[in-house]
């Protein structure tokens, strides 16, 4: 039997690194975009016919929506779909339990409060049942944000109308989502509206930048008002039609985003082939079981591969230790974001009172167990979405990796 890496053995996935593409990825497209930007002097949008016009259209037709309007970051993005349907101070929004902080703290930085909904413990996605929970239980709930976790969409089919029929409002949080498809549809614009990042680890990437999609006509123009400082593109400068921030994408993102899109529709594709070649490898290994795909999905544009670790199966080897073992074999495994948000310092009856309006009352995250958020976060354990850009023998590695810790489970158990 080899001799675990982590205890001085040969690494078994020793070569993985040579064969998976440095990210980000560039070439001469990408500098050629750049220079072109930094040589006409126009590097705001504030142009019509704008790089940052051209890649909203571009962006928005990929992902089957009417509307895009593109944003500095993908925080930004959430903050704007929230003001766009109308939420307020006050209000309440539902946010995943397992997600990260800014599907959250979009809602704080309007004033809406954040009520934490479980997810299930299979996709990490938000959980219908908890959701309908919720509504039934607390008044003045105006938006839902659904993430769809590590590219995974969440059910629509159970969200959607029963969310409509309440008035309640559905942002998709789409940073890990890039391609991903819903029963054909790709994500984005089959809730009211959704957000997308694109920041440095992302799918598709300018280092930073976002953009919110929408089909609604209303949505979109207060969107796009909001964005530019109440400003119309085209009308003279200095005319505000509204009190508003600046949420503006520069053209070097915009620039950036429109080289790489041709290359990204091509990457969604492969990595979708590549993520089900990989999840039928670990199924027979067993104890890393990949992450559940809701039953509609039909494209996974995957920003985190996701699999759910089994200690039992593993000699009662703690997860902390099983990804240690695989680190030291050559694969880059983590935790994913490791706990559910209401355990967060930002979330302490402290932290949270100081940055909402005065007399807010504290939803009590300090007191709360979500059991389905517990257990995904216990057992989670992710690698990035651009593994699965190498070929083959590279994720052929990684089930040897696994598998090799699987075998020599005692040596970590002593």
């Amino acid at each position: 039997m080899a001799r675990l890496a982590i205890n001085g053995g040969t690494p078994a996935a020793r070569d993985l690194f040579k064969l998976i593409p440095a990210w980000p990825t560039y070439s001469e497209k990408e500098k050629k975009a750049l220079i072109e930007v930094l040589e006409s002097r126009k590097w705001c949008r504030i142009y019509p016919g704008s790089r940052a016009e051209l890649f909203e259209t571009a962006f928005a037709e990929y992902h089957h929506a009417k509307h895009g309007i593109a944003v500095a970051n993908g925080t930004v993005a959430l903050e704007l779909a929230l003001k766009a349907v109308g939420v307020k101070q006050g209000d309440k929004v539902i946010v995943p339990a397992v997600t990260f902080i800014a599907s959250a703290s979009a809602a704080t930085e309007l004033g809406a409060i954040p009520i934490f909904a479980d997810v299930d413990p299979e996709t990490g996605n938000i959980s219908p049942a908890s959701v309908r929970e919720i509504v039934e239980r607390e008044d003045g709930v105006k938006a839902v944000v659904a993430v769809h976790y590590g590219g995974n969409p969440v059910n629509f089919d159970e969200l959607k109308p029963f969310l409509s029929r309440r008035g309640i409002k559905l942002i998709e949080d789409c940073a890990h989502a890039h391609g991903s498809e819903w029963r054909g549809r790709r994500v984005g614009a089959i809730g009211d509206m959704g957000g997308f990042s694109f920041q440095e680890s992302k799918s598709l990437t300018a280092g930073e930048g976002g953009i919110v999609l929408t089909d609604n006509d209303e949505y979109a123009n207060k969107a796009r008002l909001i964005h530019n400082i109440g400003r119309v593109v085209g009308r003279p400068g200095y005319e505000h039609y509204i009190l508003s921030s600046n949420y503006r994408m520069t053209e070097f993102q915009a620039a950036l985003l429109l080289s790489k899109l041709d290359e990204f529709k091509e990457q969604v594709e492969k990595k979708h082939r590549n993520g089900e070649y990989l999840a039928g490898l670990l199924r027979k290994i067993g104890g890393v079981e990949p992450q559940k795909m809701e039953e509609g999905v039909t494209k996974r544009g995957y920003y985190y591969f996701v699999f759910r670790y089994d200690e039992e199966e593993f000699g009662g080897v703690p997860k902390e230790r099983f990804i240690e073992a695989l680190r030291a074999e050559g694969v880059p495994a983590d935790v994913g974001y490791g706990m559910p948000l209401y355990k967060q310092k930002a979330f302490s009856r402290e932290a949270f009172l100081e940055v909402m309006p005065p007399g807010t009352e504290y939803p009590g995250y300090d007191q709360m167990y979500l059991p389905g958020a517990e257990e995904f976060t216990r057992r989670e354990v992710t690698m990035l979405h651009y593994i699965l850009l190498a070929e083959r023998e590279a994720l052929d590695l990684v089930a040897a990796a696994i598998e090799k810790i699987k075998e020599n489970a005692h040596e970590l158990a002593r």
